[in-house]
């Protein structure tokens, strides 16, 4: 009980810097609204209401707090909520965590996320700060394991919010798993990488995932097609070979 009180106390502090940090300036709490939220700490688990009126991604990633609307928070170190530029023209999005992620709490740091820092700086010539990087769910799946619908549904709010905030021009999506909660239970990857679509009225172009391109090497030339198609969208001057 201690310990679920001092991360919501922590989440709350990190709540009231991102809404100072927007020029919004908190009311004092009060000691009997102290009391309260001690008395409720152990039930309520849910992410805070900020998160419907969150105008930056650190006032969301902050009313996220320590969410625990499915199971998958059982066994994690961290939620890895997303990494990069607000105002950022591509949003790349994978499936889940890694065991590398939830150690750092950061998306894209593993073996995966090497393969795929070089895509964007070697092919695509940006950086991981020009982009944004995020994930369908924000907790890593125990051994790996693909995500399971509910916690889909149940995370799917947040990337929605991500989103909405960055407004990015295009979407790429890495895999099957993150191509079907955007696209719908349809999407194959198979058939339906380097094909244009729509999630929230944006441009989604699907690719394979950069763990699929590291199994399967000869899947590179693919995602590269689908890379130029989508620097062709953005405008990036795109490189021969």
């Amino acid at each position: 009980m201690h310990q679920e009180i001092k991360e919501l106390f922590t989440c709350i502090t990190n709540l009231v810097e991102a809404y100072r940090d927007m020029g919004f300036d908190p009311p004092p709490i009060r000691s009997e609204e102290i009391a309260h939220t001690e008395k409720d700490a152990g039930e309520n688990n849910k992410p805070s209401p900020a998160l419907y009126v969150s105008d930056s991604l650190k006032a969301l990633e902050a009313s996220i707090g320590n969410c625990r609307l499915c199971k998958l928070h059982n066994q994690r170190r961290h939620l890895v909520f997303g990494e990069g530029n607000q105002k950022a023209t591509l949003v790349f999005v994978g499936e889940g965590p890694g065991v590398d992620e939830d150690l750092s709490g950061l998306p894209f740091v593993g073996e995966a996320g090497k393969l795929l820092t070089r895509i964007i700086e070697n092919g695509m010539g940006l950086s991981r700060e020009d982009v944004y990087i995020c994930n369908v769910v924000k907790c890593h799946p125990p051994k790996n394991r693909d995500p399971e619908e509910d916690e889909i549904e149940n995370c799917m709010p947040f990337l929605k919010k991500q989103i909405s905030i960055i407004k990015p021009k295009v979407i790429c999506a890495l895999g099957r798993i993150a191509g079907r909660a955007m696209l719908g239970e349809s999407f194959k990857i198979t058939r339906d990488r380097g094909k244009w679509f729509s999630f929230m009225d944006i441009p989604v172009l699907a690719t394979y995932h950069p763990a699929y391109v590291l199994r399967y090497p000869t899947a590179k030339r693919q995602v590269w097609d689908d890379v130029k198609e989508i620097m062709k969208h953005l405008g990036l001057e795109v490189k021969n070979g």
